[in-house]
Order: structure tokens, then sequence, then C-alpha cells
């Protein structure tokens, strides 16, 4: 059952309280001294040109809170224009149109602004992008976009199960063992991991013989165009396999 993460899933952060922020962060004018009260040194008292006056600075305060408003808003906006932007995708995903819903996205992801804020959706989004991958049958592309995702959330249960999937897929076996075992650190009751990597392991252990035994098959014939020069080959050396450790030991033969 494929599973992509809807609209309801990130909600929007509610703007602050702008007003209190700009006085906690010692912008409010009130305490101020004014200039003919304010001494240095032995009495010097310094110009009323060369500090703000009173009302000065409640303007410049007034300006400062207009612009963290503003961008406050910009920032609500964008997130707004991402949600919108992935529940499209998802509408599209339902109707089976995944290139399209690709797209839309892959929208909401450049759109969005590097801010914690929006890192949720980013994270939402990519995984939605990797599910897209995986019903195209792009299974390296489902890694690469659960990977973003990960990077972004890296407790993500949904990312880390597509992931695994994608890798058997790939017959990565070890990295799909892999993940399935972070998926149990975080989730100790999900069976279904535990079944996978039962079924994985052999495969991984099969996969990691073939390796070794193409491996040594290259080597082997590196070995006879080199040796063939001094009427040798290959043959002449056995490679025995201690059922202990899986390591090789070599002996000349002649």
């Amino acid at each position: 059952m494929v599973v992509i993460e809807s609209a309801d899933d990130t909600t929007l952060p509610q703007s602050s309280n702008v007003t209190d922020s700009v006085n906690a962060a010692g912008y409010a004018s009130d305490g101020y001294e004014t200039a003919s009260e304010t001494e240095f040194g032995d009495g010097e008292t310094v110009s009323d040109n060369n500090i703000d006056k009173p009302h000065e600075r409640e303007v410049k305060d007034q300006t400062y809170e207009d612009a963290v408003n503003d961008d406050d808003q910009l920032k609500q906006k964008i997130l707004v224009q991402m949600n919108e932007a992935k529940v499209e995708g998802n509408k599209l995903f339902g109707e089976g149109l995944y290139e399209e819903a690709l797209l839309k996205y892959d929208y909401a992801i450049q759109f969005a602004p590097e801010m914690p804020s929006s890192s949720e959706i980013r994270s939402i989004c990519h995984n939605n992008r990797a599910t897209c991958f995986f019903k195209l049958g792009k299974y390296e592309d489902t890694v690469k976009e659960c990977s973003k995702a990960l990077e972004l959330n890296p407790t993500y249960l949904k990312a880390l199960i597509r992931r695994g999937e994608a890798h058997e897929k790939l017959e990565n076996y070890d990295e799909a063992i892999a993940d399935m075992k972070k998926i149990l650190e975080l989730d100790p009751s999900n069976n279904q991991c535990r079944r996978t990597i039962f079924r994985l392991e052999p495969l991984a252990i099969e996969k990691r013989e073939k390796m070794k035994e193409e491996m040594l098959g290259k080597l082997k014939d590196m070995g006879n165009s080199i040796l063939g020069r001094f009427g040798m080959s290959v043959d002449n050396f056995k490679a025995v396999k201690d059922p202990n450790t899986g390591s090789y030991s070599i002996s000349f033969q002649r």
C-alpha cells in the first residue's frame, strides 16, 4: 500500500508576537536618557546632535517592527503556497499522474526558503517524490529522494521504509537491511521489519559470495596475463578458504 503524505501532515507555524520579541531584544524606546542627562568623563555633556532623541528612536523602533512583521507575513505566504503545491501533487498522484505530481512536489521544494519552519514540508515533498519514482520503477532516484528527506528529518519512518524497499529492488541487500535495522531502533514493535531482515540476510550473504567470486575471477585473468610471461599461470597457485573466518590462503604448486 502506497502512502502519500497529505496536506494535514504539515502544520503551518503561527506568527510570533513580534512586539514582545522586539521589546525583549532591547529595541523599545522607554528608558533611554536624553542628551542633556548623559555625561561622559569629567562632567562633559554630549551634544543633542550626537545621539537619538526619544521621538527619533520611536520612529526607528516602529520601522524595525514593521520590517519584522513584513518578513513574517512573507514567510507565512510562502509556506501556504508550498502546501498548496503539495496538495495539488497529492491529487495528481491519486490520479496516477506520477510525472505531473513530481513537478508539483519539486515546485514546492524549490519554492521553499531555507528556514526551520519549512523543513517538515520539504521532507514530506522529498518522500512523496520518492514514492512517485518508486511507482515509475526508478529506484535509484527513489533512494536519492528518501535520503534528502532523511537529511531534513532523520527519524522519518516512511522515508526509511521506502528507501529500504528501493534498495531491495536494486539488490542492495546490505543497505536495505541497514534501513530496516534503523526502523527497528525507532519502532521496536515493527515485526514486518524483522521479517524483512530475516528474509534479506541470506540474499546479502549470497551476493557477497558472488562478488568475491567475480573479484577472484578478475584477479585470475590479470594474474595469467602477467605470469604467462614467465611460463606460469595462476593454476600454479591454489586458494584455500578457511571455513571459520572465510578468508583465503594461497599456496604455490608446480
